[in-house]
């Protein structure tokens, strides 16, 4: 079902005079870093406590993917859990016009048929350190407050690559609130990673997009890998063990996961910018894109295999992106968060050093989003829709950084980067040069028409042809679509670049300076300046509030708690869960046609499932994108479901939470393991899950 903007504007304002975003938080609200949990609110809410011991082994057998998404382990033998859709990448690119892995779902009944993904990296938080005070000293010795950016970045490559080199982690310095804090994360890393099961698409995306972000939910959206090390299955000490039993209505549980990005920390002058630049914009060029490659798939089936994965992504950002601009656009909202920024500032400002040392923080935040507009709408606008074009850029950015000192490159270029970044540009996935021409040309036709053909970048592009012309000689010029000729073109340096006519090639090399100048542009007139006001900020907040608060999401871990429980909607109330019975009638309701048809393995398979089992289930744990694949877990430190999505009131989350209707969704351990069991004859891998 979906929710008119009426009914949603209703819900947002409903809530907003109860949210504040930097003052102490109520309710379940919070993605809490594994150094500040919520302690005290989790015993004063629910007299529950987790010991040092609990978040370790919590932490421990949670992973990140680099796909965009969680995980976690799930048996002693590297056995991984996350959802079918952030597993649905690895599955197109395994995919053949033969075998569609993702139409047909796959299971490998024994080791040796487990399928290798081409790039997918696992990560493992193993240990973090708060080292604010040594960046801080860094920006200190700027000799002007413009070169305050290079200093900050040199500092943080520094602490990186001494991380890396001393302990052979991958080493990641994040930044919280706004700058107020700067922590060294340390990953395991694992590139071996093979793919073990995941069901039908049609199960595990059951409802489609109508359905999609919304609640109550019927689908199977998981999938399962397997992590390997020197040739073998890890052996994983920490892992959540499954209980088959699942969550039950009002039960506390937690998520541990990778949210993705939120703004709850941005001022009021940010927020408007998003709202009126950066949200309309990407919204555009979502509704581009999708129609682009909608065009493509209606030419056949085999062209509608290609771009399934890709449209199913961009529909999903288009609805989530949707959603997040009703909100900004929603004045309950937005009298909210001015509120609560009054209140903040009157604090700061009545104290006359606080004052003197934050209080110009909001005054240069929105100077430098009016400076910035400009230029955003080039940022935004000046992109190419093609992977050959993407693997290009990247081959040239490569060559160039790897030649100055670590502290000086671009992000995803410093030594501690350099490898992730290696694994993506020589992958073996496959490209389509039909749909690279299709998504190329309607990308540069966007360009074209946005910012005009005198604009440099598109200048460059063109080169004096029509977007369809350019893309087509540029595709089927180039042998980019080979790795070996990836690796040939780096391995040689500038000597094999300058030598090169490859046309994508030619045309990153042209591009490289406009980028740069544009990148320069952004780091000296607006992150330099939001950098230095994001710490007066973060530092203010301190202050004025103590760590009674969570940073904003940056796709590190974090753990949130809550419960299982339903909600008022629409007039009636949303139940806890949904059955399998649920899922049969909705499909017979639609008369098991278009995105409410079943798989034949769940229509053949009925009388085989205990009907009553739960299949989906909303809790109030506080999550966004990135949070994907998530375990659910209770106070025992058990996995009883598993985050894939929010509903439709949890889309405003970005800048709000709101207890009484934002709601996650997960699928129920009961209905996986029924499911394994039952339907796909997967009795092994139940039996590792469970433990037998």
């Amino acid at each position: 079902m979906k929710i008119c903007p009426q009914t949603f504007r209703a819900l947002i304002f409903s809530s907003c005079a109860a949210l504040l975003f930097s003052v102490p938080v109520r309710s379940d609200e919070g993605m809490w870093t594994f150094d500040n949990p919520p302690l005290k609110q989790l015993q004063e809410k629910y007299h529950f406590t987790p010991t040092q011991q609990w978040l370790d082994h919590v932490r421990l057998s949670c992973v990140r993917l680099n796909d965009g998404g969680s995980g976690s382990f799930v048996s002693a033998h590297g056995l991984l859990l996350t959802n079918h859709h952030v597993a649905r990448g690895q599955l197109q690119k395994n995919s053949t016009a033969q075998h569609d892995y993702l139409k047909n779902g796959f299971y490998a009944a024994t080791p040796d048929q487990e399928m290798k993904s081409s790039d997918l990296e696992v990560n493992v938080l193993v240990s973090f350190e708060n080292v604010t005070e040594r960046v801080a000293a860094a920006v200190k010795k700027a000799a002007r407050p413009e070169q305050e950016f290079a200093a900050r970045r040199a500092v943080m490559a520094e602490i990186e690559r001494e991380s890396q080199q001393k302990t052979g982690f991958r080493s990641d310095v994040v930044t919280f609130y706004n700058g107020g804090e700067y922590w060294l994360y340390r990953y395991q890393k694992y590139t071996d990673v093979r793919l073990v099961f995941a069901p039908e698409q049609q199960i595990a995306f059951f409802g489609g997009d109508p359905d999609n972000f919304t609640y109550p939910r019927y689908d199977l959206d998981m999938a399962l890998f397997r992590v390997y090390q020197d040739g073998k299955p890890i052996e994983s000490k920490d892992y959540l063990k499954w209980n088959p039993a699942g969550a039950a209505d009002s039960e506390l549980v937690f998520v541990a996961g990778h949210p993705g990005s939120t703004a709850r920390l941005d001022t009021v002058a940010q927020l408007n910018a998003v709202r009126d630049l950066t949200m309309p914009l990407t919204i555009k060029n979502l509704k581009n894109r999708i129609a682009v490659l909608e065009r493509y798939s209606s030419l056949g089936e085999e062209q509608a295999r290609q771009a399934g994965s890709t449209i199913f992504g961009l529909n999903n950002s288009l609805k989530a992106d949707d959603g997040r601009l009703r909100g900004l656009l929603d004045p309950g909202v937005m009298a909210a968060k001015q509120k609560d920024e009054a209140d903040f500032r009157d604090k700061v400002m009545n104290n006359p050093q606080w004052k003197a040392e934050y209080g110009s923080a909001w005054d240069a935040l929105a100077a430098v989003e009016k400076a910035a507009a400009p230029r955003t709408r080039q940022r935004l606008l000046r992109s190419l829709d093609s992977g050959l074009a993407t693997l290009s850029t990247t081959i040239v950015q490569y060559v160039a950084e790897i030649k100055k000192p670590d502290g000086e490159r671009l992000p995803g270029y410093h030594d501690a980067q350099l490898e992730s970044t290696r694994l993506r540009l020589y992958s073996p996935a496959p490209i389509y040069p039909a749909m690279e021409i299709a998504r190329l040309t309607g990308s540069l036709e966007l360009a074209l028409a946005e910012l005009g053909p005198n604009d440099a970048f598109v200048k460059a592009v063109l080169d004096g042809r029509s977007p369809q012309r350019a893309a087509t000689e540029l595709v089927n010029g180039t042998t980019l679509s080979d790795p070996a000729v990836r690796h040939k073109l780096v391995d040689g340096g500038e000597t094999a670049l300058a030598a090169s006519n490859d046309p994508m090639i030619v045309m990153a090399r042209r591009l490289d300076p406009i980028r740069r100048e544009l990148n320069k542009w952004f780091e000296d007139q607006v992150q330099n300046a939001e950098q230095r006001a994001g710490e007066q900020l973060g530092k203010a907040r301190f202050a004025v509030y103590g760590k009674t608060t969570y940073p904003d999401a940056t796709f590190t871990l974090r753990l949130s708690y809550g419960q299982v429980q339903g909600y008022p909607m629409n007039g009636t109330k949303a139940p806890a869960k949904t059955t399998l019975f649920g899922l049969y009638d909705r499909a017979a309701g639609f008369n098991y046609e278009g995105p409410f048809y079943l798989p034949s393995r769940y229509q053949e398979g009925r009388d085989k499932l205990n009907l009553a089992t739960p299949l989906n289930f909303v809790t109030t744990n506080d999550i966004i994108g990135g949070n994907s694949g998530s375990p659910v877990i209770n106070a025992k430190g058990e996995i009883v479901g598993l985050i894939f999505d929010g509903n439709i009131e949890s889309l405003v989350g970005d800048f709000v939470y709101d207890g009484s209707a934002n709601r996650s969704v997960a699928v129920h351990t009961a209905a996986m393991t029924e499911a394994l069991g039952k339907l796909y004859n997967a009795k092994s891998l139940v039996n590792e899950l469970t433990g037998k």
